[in-house]
């Protein structure tokens, strides 16, 4: 969800098809809390990936775990196209993306124990002071993220911030029902997460900072 630059290649079919698709889902259904089972046609767990770019990640999670299903939250409208877009090519059933505010969507699109896992990679960190209170991950937003995971319910975030890191790390020891666990690797190929972004930072040699949480009560 860090601010992003480049192109992505033309979508293979218009806006209005991927909507028809059901690859991206309409801006009207976060109007009210989501149905998972009516969006993905079943009851298999549902993990959500907040910034998901271009799908990396997404894509790769959800050809790996066939038996979840996978939302991806895109901020950038064009990203959000083209990630449903690699999606329907890809032929991934299991996988929808909105295009949200994703602060928005977990105070009211979220019914409460909805979801599995709540994946947060590289978040945009504001870096100058005066843009702290823009940072997604406070101790209100926590909240609402313990409310919609399900008791066991998994949090992973990842960044390349120190400071940010830093306030994460006390938002979270605010929150009661949240407590941290290791954080592992979520690909199957050694790869952290397996982003574009952990691709680049990690060729510049940068550190990650990760932590993770389970809700237990």
């Amino acid at each position: 969800m860090r601010s992003r630059s480049g192109k992505v290649r033309r979508l293979g079919v218009t806006p209005q098809e991927l909507l028809q698709s059901r690859f991206l889902l309409d801006s009207s259904l976060i109007e009210k809390p989501l149905d998972f089972p009516a969006i993905f046609g079943n009851a298999l767990p549902v993990e959500l990936e907040i910034g998901s770019g271009k799908g990396s990640f997404l894509l790769r999670r959800a050809s790996q775990r066939p038996e979840i299903n996978l939302l991806g939250v895109e901020w950038v409208q064009k990203y959000a196209l083209y990630g449903a877009d690699r999606a329907r090519r890809a032929g991934l059933g299991n996988v929808k993306l909105v295009c949200a505010d994703a602060a928005g969507l977990f105070k009211t699109s979220l019914p409460d124990r909805s979801l599995w896992r709540v994946h947060i990679y590289f978040p945009d960190p504001w870096p100058k002071k005066k843009h702290h209170r823009r940072r997604l991950i406070q101790p209100e937003f926590l909240r609402h993220v313990r409310r919609v995971l399900k008791l066991g319910g998994w949090l992973g975030i990842v960044t390349d911030h120190a400071d940010y890191f830093r306030q994460i790390s006390s938002a979270l020891s605010a929150v009661r029902g949240l407590v941290p666990v290791p954080f592992h690797s979520q690909t199957q190929d050694g790869q952290l997460v397996g982003t574009n972004f952990e691709r680049k930072y990690s060729a510049g040699g940068k550190p990650f900072y990760r932590l993770a949480a389970l809700r237990y009560r």
